[in-house]
Formats: C-alpha cells, sequence, structure tokens
C-alpha cells in the first residue's frame, strides 16, 4: 500500500451539511493540499456508556444518501476513501468507556449484536460505493477486550465488505490487542505528548517523537502488521503539544500556529520513511468552512487558513 496522504473530514457536521455546494468547496480545498486520500467519519450513537443499542439520530446522524454524495465527491477529486463509521454516547461518555458488569457476558453478547447490525450497514454502503478502506472502531477499549466478539465481528464484515479493514486503537494501547491480527492495517490514534512545561520546542519534540516511534515499531512488529495513525492533530493554542487529546479551549493560553505546524512537521518527517508506516488522517477539517480571514482566530484542530496547512501541503506535495 503507498502512503496515505489523508485527512479527516466532515466529522459532527451533522446532517444537511454533506450534499450541499459548501461542503464541495470544502472537500475541494482539503484535496488541493496533495491529498492522495480523505476519512469521512460517520457519526452514529448510544445512549449512556451502558446502554446496549447503536443508533443513527435524526439531525445528528448524516443519511445514506449524504454519506453516499461525500464518498462520490471524493472520488471525483481523485481521492481512496476510508469510510469510519463511529458511535459516540450521548451522556458525553467517552466510546473507549463503553463497558459492562464482567460477571456476565450477556451484556456484551448483546450490545456486539447492535454494533454489528450498525457496521454491516456501513460496510455495505462502503462495498457498494468502493470505499477503498473501512474503519471497524476507533478508541473502543472496552469493545477491543472482548477477544472473541472481535474477531467474530471482522469475520461478518468481510463477509460483506472486500477492501481493506483498519482498526482505529488508542495511544497507550498498541500491544494490548492480540484479535487485532484478523485486521489489514492497524490504526493509531498517536496523540501523544511530544512537549513539556516550559519547552514547545522544535527540538523537544523531535526528541519525542523519537521515543513514540519505538512504540510504534514495537506494535508493528508485535502484529506484523503495517500501521498508520488513523487520527492525529493538536490545536493551535500554545501548550497544546503536551496534551494534543484535548479538546477543551484554554482562552487564558494565547494562540499558537507555529507549534502546531511544528508538531505537524516533527510528526511526519519522523514517521514518513519508516518501512511498515502507511501515514496519516490527520483530525479534522470541517464540512462548512469559515471565511479564510477569520481562520487565525480559530483555536480548534483544522490547519485551514493556518501555518500548518502550508506544512501538510509540502509534504503532500514534495514526498
Amino acid at each position: 500500500m503507498e502512503m496515505i496522504k489523508g485527512y479527516t473530514w466532515g466529522f459532527f457536521s451533522g446532517a444537511g451539511k454533506w450534499n450541499t455546494p459548501e461542503a464541495e468547496r470544502s472537500m475541494e480545498r482539503l484535496a488541493a493540499n496533495g491529498l492522495s486520500w480523505i476519512c469521512i467519519p460517520v457519526n452514529c450513537f448510544q445512549e449512556t456508556f451502558y446502554s446496549l443499542t447503536v443508533f443513527s439520530l435524526f439531525g445528528r446522524t448524516q443519511t445514506d444518501e449524504e454519506v453516499r454524495f461525500a464518498v462520490r465527491k471524493a472520488k471525483s477529486l481523485g481521492l481512496k476513501v476510508c469510510l469510519k463509521p463511529m458511535v459516540d454516547c450521548l451522556d458525553r461518555s467517552w466510546r473507549a468507556r463503553i463497558h459492562f458488569p464482567t460477571e456476565t457476558d450477556d451484556y456484551w453478547a448483546r450490545w456486539f449484536q447492535s454494533y454489528t447490525r450498525f457496521l454491516l450497514h456501513y460496510a455495505a454502503i462502503a462495498e457498494q460505493e468502493g470505499c477503498e478502506m473501512l474503519c471497524t472502531g476507533c478508541e473502543m477499549a472496552g469493545m477491543d477486550a472482548q477477544t472473541a466478539h472481535c474477531e467474530l465481528l471482522i469475520a461478518n464484515v468481510r463477509g460483506v465488505y472486500h477492501g481493506c479493514i483498519m482498526h482505529n486503537i488508542n495511544h497507550g494501547d498498541e500491544l494490548r490487542f492480540p484479535w487485532l491480527t484478523a485486521v489489514d492495517l492497524i490504526g493509531i490514534s498517536a496523540y501523544y505528548p511530544v512537549t513539556e512545561p516550559g519547552d514547545s520546542s522544535i527540538e523537544c519534540m523531535r526528541r519525542k517523537w523519537a521515543v513514540h516511534r519505538e512504540t510504534v515499531r514495537a506494535c508493528h512488529a508485535h502484529y506484523e502488521k503495517p500501521v498508520m495513525f488513523a487520527e492525529i492533530g493538536v490545536r493551535s493554542e500554545h501548550g497544546c503539544t503536551q496534551y494534543p487529546w484535548d479538546f477543551q479551549h484554554r482562552p487564558d493560553q494565547p494562540l499558537d500556529e507555529q507549534e502546531q505546524a511544528d508538531f505537524y512537521e516533527t510528526a511526519m518527517e519522523t514517521m514518513w520513511d519508516e518501512p511498515y508506516f502507511r501515514g496519516f488522517f490527520w483530525w479534522d477539517w470541517k464540512a462548512i468552512l469559515p471565511p479564510e480571514e477569520t481562520a487565525h482566530h480559530n483555536r480548534d484542530f483544522t490547519v485551514y487558513g493556518k501555518q500548518a496547512e502550508t506544512v501538510l501541503r509540502r509534504w503532500y506535495t514534495e514526498h
């Protein structure tokens, strides 16, 4: 597989946004950065971390028509597509916390029945639309600890979908789940901290990335599977590279596009030539873009209109 020069597009956009001229322009602008791949996440839900049913939610889950529209738009731009169905909890619990009493397997069996129906629905769409990759889960440590259920899930998906199957684990879980030998590609949410209090220099980032690279190498050696960063990114706010996973804005901290740009630079220079490493789906690009003159005021993960977009474009067009 070639290097995946990718980005995640349209997360949490809700229904009614993707099949619009504004969304088409957003994807066109993103693709112009030299992308070869795009990751398209579909948002579905369950009520709480202990609920047993996964469902689409009117107004918040993108319709099947919108999903197909986005995939076809990406393909018209020459992009390969990873379809990424994602579950979030309406009680605001992180999806990694989905869990049930350990004294019985019945809860997990019932949850997997629902999750399998959910995933097979999108696997069929991915197959019909020619998506080159399907993500079977994202940062779901509770689910991923259920080896037998996960192995059956992957087998069921392969009965419907015949492209590349990628599973997205969280950083810190690189060696935890033996059933990952069943997938084609291991994705890591690579929100690794790369700076320290008082030192946000690019030299510090390079030192820290060299340590994290050893973890990624160990993951590849453990499973004998290629690895990619299925999510990676950081907000454009000073200090964020100490905790790249954190979505909370800190108004007391100044905007810092340079720190975000240096994170992009050092991640790509560290991992690009690793022979087992397959690439990046950076987090994330909005389906509806604000005016570019306001982009420098945005503290979010997006690189639209920021220094990091220039770094991304240089790596994706010159390598």
